[in-house]
């Protein structure tokens, strides 16, 4: 199978017209923002994204739309830090635009979206960003204040989290090293743009965190798939772990290979396509405990073949699924014959050997400046916050603040030195 059309059938079947992506559609940027009005705020890394931002920036005059402030704002750091949301609530509440574009990552698209909140909602409910942490806060607060959000287009620039078209805000606390999430159908960007050709310029290590990040998505949300999203999830995590298993490998060798961009481009799409059918659990929940020693795709792709395990007794028709195919990219044995935990460990074995494959961490001792004192106890410590009980619920074996000591403590310590056996299955 055609997986890379595969990919734009799914996306256009769930998208339409309110994203526009492919090979050489960065133009369209400035149609799509004069329908909102004459003023857009533009929100953008102006170091080395300034190319592409001068491109956005040319195609909005070209259609009419000046720049919000005749600036560009500065995007956030990398995970969203809350005080660059709070700055960029005030370029919003300051120059007063019709919409926003903002030009980056997940970190930048993350950061807009909360920030738009803010702006909206701050003058009539509270300024404080730990307010809208949690489910359907943000969608609550509009209803009780009447208000709307701003129109946001959401030009994409890195394979990635798939901010540009999900409901999920990720901004970090950095005094703590925490992150914490907006889950909000409000904050889904108007329009999701996302030239694939743009992630050319980006670094390989951008570039592979998130093809880590389009498996952990996909695998994540299928593995806890109810019986009524089975078939679609299933279709996703195919589709994207095949492409990124195929594709991953030619970009470490040729990073400037377009065809392999726009297979991870894909690729990661789809795991925004899954997080807004399932929610993700484990390997997502840890991840927002490592935020100061690695990136986010990253954590995750170290994190899920030891959750793969813990949860091994619940999900082994997916194993079978997403074991075939590592497989047939030549990352591990067939799991055809095999049951139980032993496929659980196959399967682990054969995202180990991909990641491997990649250059890409295998286990959390691989990180500089990570510490089992500082960083298990940290995630163990997020695990058992009410604000983040999404993730331990989303398990497909639903898990409580009272299991966490007894059963992802043993996970995080295997996770650190790499031995599967260390973990215990719920």
């Amino acid at each position: 199978m055609d997986q890379m059309k595969k990919a734009y059938e799914l996306l256009n079947e769930w998208k339409g017209e309110s994203y526009v992506h492919g090979l050489g559609v960065l133009d369209q940027v400035g149609p799509l923002a004069a329908k909102f009005g004459k003023k857009a705020l533009v929100v953008s890394n102006y170091t080395y994204m300034k190319p592409v931002a001068d491109r956005v920036v040319s195609y909005l005059a070209a259609a009419g739309v000046e720049l919000a402030g005749g600036v560009i704002a500065p995007d956030a750091k990398p995970n969203a830090p809350r005080e660059d949301v709070y700055r960029l609530e005030s370029y919003i509440l300051h120059t007063k635009p019709d919409c926003i574009v903002v030009i980056g990552g997940g970190s930048a698209i993350d950061a807009v979206k909360a920030a738009n909140a803010l702006a909206t909602l701050g003058a009539k409910v509270t300024p404080e960003i730990d307010h809208y942490f949690g489910t359907s806060v943000v969608t609550k607060a509009l209803a009780d204040t009447k208000s709307t959000l701003l129109p946001v287009i959401a030009v994409q620039t890195s394979a990635s989290s798939g901010a540009h078209l999900t409901k999920y805000s990720n901004i970090t606390d950095p005094v703590v090293g925490q992150k914490k999430l907006i889950v909000d159908e409000a904050v889904v960007p108007t329009v999701g743009l996302f030239d694939y050709e743009t992630t050319v310029s980006m670094p390989i290590s951008v570039t592979i965190d998130g093809a880590l990040d389009a498996i952990a998505h996909t695998f994540e949300v299928f593995c806890g798939a109810k019986p009524e999203t089975y078939e679609k999830t299933g279709e996703l995590a195919v589709c994207a772990i095949s492409l990124v298993a195929e594709y991953a490998k030619v970009l470490v060798a040729d990073p400037k290979n377009v065809k392999a961009r726009e297979a991870i481009g894909l690729a990661t799409d789809l795991g925004g396509y899954a997080i807004m059918i399932g929610g993700t659990s484990g390997a997502h929940l840890t991840s927002f405990s490592l935020v100061d020693v690695v990136s986010h795709g990253t954590a995750c792709g170290i994190m899920n073949p030891y959750y793969a395990v813990l949860y091994s007794k619940a999900i082994q028709k997916q194993l079978k699924v997403v074991g075939g195919i590592f497989s047939s990219f030549g990352f591990g044995p067939s799991v055809e014959k095999l049951e139980g935990r032993e496929l659980a460990v196959a399967v682990a074995e054969s995202m180990i050997a991909f990641s491997k494959s990649i250059n890409a961490p295998s286990k959390l001792e691989d990180l500089k400046g990570f510490s089992s004192e500082v960083h298990i106890t940290r995630a163990l410590s997020a695990a058992k916050d009410p604000q983040l009980e999404m993730k331990l619920k989303n398990m497909p074996v639903p898990m409580t603040s009272a299991d966490v000591d007894a059963y992802m403590e043993p996970l995080l310590r295997a996770a650190a030195c790499g031995d599967l056996s260390l973990i215990k299955e719920m």
